[in-house]
């Protein structure tokens, strides 16, 4: 079986000229106009370190998933493409790609299948990448595991920068996990009675959601505030011929790792002291921005 394929997963290999293309501009601002812009006038997520994110390409940006995956993602996406003119293509778990509706919604955005022959098409494209290597199971939090990082061994990320001399820009990101409290995990639903259901359904146990209560106690978020930071970057030029070298992938892997958790604890520092941290700041904001236009 193919490395770029997960167990019971059976997925063509896009060649590089069958990449989705990248949106066009257009489509781009009308997203963030849609989509990220409501939000954002009331969560104003932080952005910090822009100024580390080199101009050369390939890049690769590095971070931590947070809970459910796709509540901060189009801060991010936006963010990145009006201050920097950057737009991310991300690699997405295969159950991305196998509903019917959603897989064509995230390829339209850019996103593609996150197997390693798409991710070395996009490099080669000089493109810039996205890339949680918590995956599905950093998404699928247990209690207790607010803003742990579920990295396993994977070395996947780092010999694919190697290879093709590719940046790594780590990132964190705070934010999503304080807006949820979870009721139940992926161990509780499998120890409870639907737990032979799932089992008998082959449902994969890292991609199981939890269940989780929000505002009011229901499964919507509160509306916290986001925090995101970017990390200085981290070449990978002079490691070209050492991909294969174990050794130093590790090394590599773990320097990214020891980036971005050293981001996520100063970004939880500074939530603590940040004075917009609360809803009515951050409301009073929004409002004086509307009367501005």
């Amino acid at each position: 079986m193919s490395r770029s394929r997960r167990v019971g997963y059976i997925s063509p290999v896009i060649r590089a000229a069958e990449l989705p293309p990248r949106p066009r501009d257009a489509d781009i601002r009308r997203a963030i106009r849609t989509f990220v812009a409501p939000p954002r006038a009331v969560l104003r997520p932080l952005f910090r370190g822009l100024e580390h994110i080199p101009e050369e390409r390939p890049l690769l940006f590095v971070g931590n998933h947070t809970l459910f995956g796709v509540l901060d993602v189009g801060f991010l996406w936006a963010e990145l493409y009006e201050q920097k003119g950057i737009v991310l293509r991300g690699l997405g778990d295969h159950l991305h790609f196998q509903l019917p509706v959603w897989r064509d919604l995230v390829s339209a955005f850019g996103a593609v299948d996150g197997t390693r022959e798409n991710c070395a098409a996009l490099m080669r494209a000089g493109e810039t990448v996205l890339v949680f290597p918590g995956g599905a199971r950093e998404v699928a939090k247990r209690k207790g595991e607010r803003y742990k990082l579920v990295w396993k061994e994977r070395l996947g990320f780092a010999r694919l920068a190697a290879r093709h001399g590719c940046t790594i820009v780590p990132f964190s990101a705070i934010g999503v996990e304080d807006a949820f409290d979870i009721v139940y995990d992926a161990d509780d639903l499998f120890a409870s009675p639907l737990g032979a259901v799932l089992k008998k359904l082959r449902v994969r146990r890292d991609a199981v959601l939890p269940i989780a209560r929000g505002v009011g106690g229901t499964p919507l978020p509160r509306p916290e505030r986001l925090y995101f930071q970017f990390g200085a970057p981290i070449p990978t030029a002079s490691l070209t011929t050492s991909y294969e070298d174990d050794a130093a992938m590790r090394a590599l892997r773990d320097r990214v790792r020891g980036a971005v958790q050293a981001g996520i604890d100063e970004l939880l520092e500074l939530r603590e002291r940040d004075p917009d941290r609360a809803l009515l700041p951050r409301l009073l904001a929004a409002a004086r921005d509307a009367s501005r236009r």
